[in-house]
């Protein structure tokens, strides 16, 4: 192709991004305001829900339909996500765990506020452990006390509550950050000590989850008002099992899926995480 075909092609195609941009931005407002609708009303109602159910239902009765309620809840926001055409979203290396009985810990890095609506999606059962603050919340936290999610305040008591939790067979989701990946940090931040403890407790293994995404939309530090570029594109790889090695310590095994992290983030994918400079 001719040099300055080339340009006008490539000053075209710059010019034109802005535009198509511009031109759904009336659609992507009103998309992105009936999903914060939904959760107010949806949640609401999961809120009053349960607390019948709480004080009704056998323990074990009442966690088993927290979890299938709130995992058919996430189900068919994602799919609103894609018939609006807010998200294109691949997650199909998820769908073996939906087979998977045996307990595990699944692992994802955390980009984003709504990594755990797509992963417990895929999820029928899935035990979590979250925010003390999400827990308390009047319209967020009904559904998750009914289901039996372990906050992660005081780090012993959360691995005795997990370990417990995995006993009785089950798939613990856990975000090994402990929060959304910060705005500076290059791949992920670094991650905490209680998947390696729970891990050697229980003895289960961890299966961690990459995600990647051509945006940093909710993000650590992202205002909450400011609309990414729509279509947001997201990718969720399943890795395989990692078990804690013989006479490995915690912090040893926190320090290799760390390196598992960075290396398998790190790599060249279309996804990949972009730098963003301090200042």
């Amino acid at each position: 192709m001719p040099r300055a075909e080339s340009q006008i092609l490539r000053h075209s195609a710059a010019a034109a991004f802005p535009l198509r941009r511009w031109l759904r931005a009336p659609w992507d407002y009103f998309a992105m305001a009936c999903g914060l609708l939904f959760w107010l009303i949806v949640g609401t109602l999961i809120a009053v829900i349960s607390l019948p159910l709480l004080v009704i239902l056998p323990a074990a009765v009442a966690r088993k339909v927290g979890r299938r309620v709130l995992h058919h809840t996430f189900k068919v926001f994602v799919f609103y996500l894609k018939a609006t055409d807010l998200v294109h979203a691949d997650l199909r290396s998820l769908d073996s765990l939906k087979h998977q009985k045996k307990p595990v810990i699944i692992a994802p890095n955390h980009t984003s506020l709504w990594d755990a609506v797509f992963v417990i999606s895929k999820l029928p059962e899935p035990i979590c452990i979250m925010k003390k603050a999400i827990l308390t919340n009047p319209v967020l936290g009904g559904g998750a006390r009914l289901a039996g999610y372990i906050p992660n305040g005081a780090s012993a008591g959360m691995v005795r509550a997990a370990s417990n939790a995995l006993s009785q067979s089950g798939q613990l989701l856990l975000f090994p950050e402990g929060t959304r990946t910060r705005r500076f940090a290059r791949w992920i931040n670094p991650l905490k000590g209680g998947c390696a403890l729970i891990s050697r407790q229980a003895g289960v293994p961890v299966r961690p989850v990459f995600i990647r995404s051509n945006t940093r939309f909710t993000e650590k530090g992202w205002p909450l008002w400011k609309r990414p570029d729509f279509p947001i594109k997201l990718s969720i790889e399943l890795g395989d099992e990692i078990f804690p090695a013989e006479g490995e310590s915690a912090h040893e095994f926190t320090r290799r899926l760390e390196e598992l992290y960075e290396r398998n983030l790190s790599r060249a994918h279309k996804l990949r995480r972009q730098v963003v400079r301090e200042g």
